[in-house]
């Protein structure tokens, strides 16, 4: 008996050809995909006669730090540094993290799982606000900031992204699937509404907060038109403008060439950590959406 069972489980986990050529393949797609991420740190570790080589090497022969010590000597000189910028960018992140999670969610719960006047039409607009292109909607942004007067601010910074209708989209899909009797089984306990959202609905929600976080940071890290349209002091302004303003111009120069490289690197950095923390998260958000 005991030898039957090993043979069946044994014939159980073995791997078909199928299954082997398909791995195969997956993975030759996967390290396909992975090329850029490569030759994006590859470029920022070359030195500065390795950037201009014909034809052009994808590895670095001679890695080197050198395009990150030259991209903060820089702005040493100058009366804004780097790290200024940098400093701007974390706080702006962070803060349009916390605070665009928290209000989309709480709109998304409010049309998910409460009935009040106007709900449908809410959230028909949502929906139609994704449709837009944001080149659409700069002007009256614009107009909406400086009447606020928070222009040379953080809040000019973190009011245009706060409340993206794809993240509210996002939770909605989420919280529809959470059972009304677990949220009524807690109101008939006492638990008021803000208790409902913060030990029930937020906790079971991880993988959308999860996946909402790198939504609004990839929006939010590498935003360029913020600094550009709301803030004119130069210390308000963020990471990606100050890379704009080394690779502008630059398209037929040789001249800081390896700065750019390395600035871009550092622009793409903490997206890719932040995915490969939260990944698992993001997995099963999607596993879930698809769930009714």
């Amino acid at each position: 008996m005991a030898i039957r069972m090993f043979r069946r489980r044994r014939r159980l986990n073995r791997i078909t050809p199928f299954q082997w050529v398909l791995t195969a393949m997956l993975t030759l797609l996967a390290a396909f995909m992975l090329l850029p991420m490569v030759y994006l740190f590859s470029h920022a570790l070359k030195p500065y006669h390795e950037l201009f080589l014909y034809p052009p090497t994808f590895l670095a022969r001679q890695p080197t730090l050198d395009n990150f010590y030259d991209l903060l000597v820089v702005t040493k000189t100058a009366v804004v540094p780097v790290s200024r910028y940098l400093f701007n960018g974390v706080i702006v992140a962070f803060a349009t993290i916390a605070l665009g999670t928290l209000i989309s969610a709480l709109c998304a719960y409010a049309l998910s799982k409460h009935e009040f006047r106007g709900k449908k039409w809410m959230f028909s607009v949502i929906i139609v606000s994704l449709m837009f292109a944001p080149e659409t909607v700069q002007i009256p942004r614009y107009f909406v900031i400086s009447k606020l007067g928070i222009i040379n601010t953080y809040w000019a910074h973190i009011l245009p992204v706060i409340a993206l209708p794809v993240i509210v989209f996002l939770f909605k899909q989420f919280i529809d699937l959470l059972p009304d009797e677990l949220l009524e089984a807690a109101r008939m306990e006492g638990a008021n509404e803000f208790t409902v959202f913060a030990r029930i609905i937020v906790p079971l929600c991880m993988p959308a907060v999860a996946t909402a976080s790198i939504l609004i940071f990839q929006s939010t890290w590498g935003n360029l038109e913020t600094s550009t349209l709301y803030i004119e002091d130069e210390t308000m302004k963020t990471l990606p403008f100050y890379v704009s303003s080394l690779t502008s111009g630059l398209a037929n120069n040789v001249a800081r060439q390896g700065v750019a490289a390395a600035a871009g690197l550092l622009m793409f950095v903490p997206s890719f950590v932040l995915f490969l923390v939260l990944q698992r998260k993001v997995i099963s958000t999607m596993a879930h959406s698809g769930l009714k």
